[in-house]
């Protein structure tokens, strides 16, 4: 703010500079001319252009005092504020008065630096989740494994104790084992700018063969799905596409109440294909349907079920880039996942 300030000054005070310099010069020029050679007689030029100096110094200073007190205000006021956000202020607003602060320019600037910081704010909070999340979700299992293996370690366990005990290691090694690889991939997807290994396939098909893929956790809770829609043949990675719906039938079974109702329907309109996966069960409330896709979050608290919060935010970034959206709609004890794509990539 002193650099901005003292530059801003001596800026004003150059040109005031020059004007003087330019104006005597001027009259220099015009009494070497003949054209003036003393004003009222008895006073010489040399004395109009001290004077005119003087008088220009003074009025040049309080200028600059003025400039550098006043108008700066505000960019003071703004580089103040950006260096809070800088810190990791992000609740900090700006915030000008009176007519200046009418100004239609000014105004706009107010509305985009505090949107800034409200974005920022809420990229911390959801920081701060991950990292909760992502600690709990790998403290767990490996406070787990500790434990059991403490307790092996020990001995004076039966037969049937340890092999429980090894097959809880051997289920919770598999579960970080999972996790690692759903970061991994989560990632790659979240990297990958440019979709590759496009193919025409049948979509159809792809839906059916992905929940036959689950037929063992969907017949464990009496639950038949239910698909109804004709073949239709999309444009797309075949590979990552058949994550999305893995994931979300997976997500359809798990939160589906025991001898409920799964239903599966694809829909062609035009350049898009709409897929959609619902399931009678627990309504997700409007407030979580948006963080529902963030990296461990889990609309679930309690962790009861089985899962690490990777799943929905894998489906979103593939759905992204295909160039498509995916929606929420959870009422009546019924939750559908809505995935619409673009039937032709490029």
């Amino acid at each position: 703010r002193t650099s901005l300030t003292l530059g801003f000054s001596l800026f004003v005070f150059a040109i005031l500079a020059s004007a003087v310099a330019l104006t005597a010069l001027g009259l220099w020029i015009l009494t070497r001319a003949g054209v003036l050679v003393d004003i009222e007689g008895d006073l010489k030029l040399s004395s109009v252009i001290l004077f005119m100096t003087l008088i220009s110094l003074i009025l040049g200073g309080a200028l600059v005092f003025l400039t550098s007190r006043f108008p700066l205000r505000p960019i003071n006021r703004l580089i103040n504020h950006m260096n809070r956000l800088a810190a990791g202020d992000f609740k900090a607003r700006l915030v000008f008065r009176g007519a200046f602060a009418s100004h239609p320019a000014i105004s706009e600037l107010t509305d985009s630096v505090n949107k800034l910081a409200e974005e920022l704010e809420h990229i911390e909070i959801l920081r701060s989740d991950f990292i909760n999340d992502f600690s709990h979700e790998f403290k767990t299992p490996i406070a787990s494994i500790a434990a059991l293996a403490g307790l092996l370690e020990k001995g004076g366990l039966d037969g049937e104790q340890s092999r429980h005990y090894l097959r809880s290691i051997r289920e919770e090694s598999n579960r970080l084992s999972s996790l690692s690889t759903s970061i991994l991939y989560l990632k790659r997807v979240e990297n990958q700018r440019i979709l590759a290994d496009v193919t025409l396939f049948n979509l159809s098909e792809q839906l059916r063969s992905s929940v036959l893929l689950l037929e063992d956790k969907w017949s464990r809770k009496g639950i038949d799905p239910l698909l109804d829609f004709d073949e239709y043949e999309i444009e797309a990675s075949e590979e990552l596409l058949r994550q999305v719906w893995i994931n979300l039938l997976d997500n359809a079974v798990k939160f589906a109440n025991e001898g409920g109702r799964i239903e599966v329907g694809l829909e062609h309109s035009g350049d898009t294909v709409t897929v959609r996966i619902g399931n009678t069960g627990s309504e997700i409330p409007s407030e979580l349907r948006e963080r529902i896709f963030t990296k461990f979050y889990q609309a679930d608290a309690s962790h009861a079920t089985k899962g690490n919060g990777i799943g929905l935010a894998i489906v979103k970034s593939i759905v992204r880039l295909h160039g498509g959206e995916i929606a929420v709609e959870s009422e009546n004890n019924y939750t559908s996942m809505i995935v619409t794509l673009p039937a032709r990539q490029g």
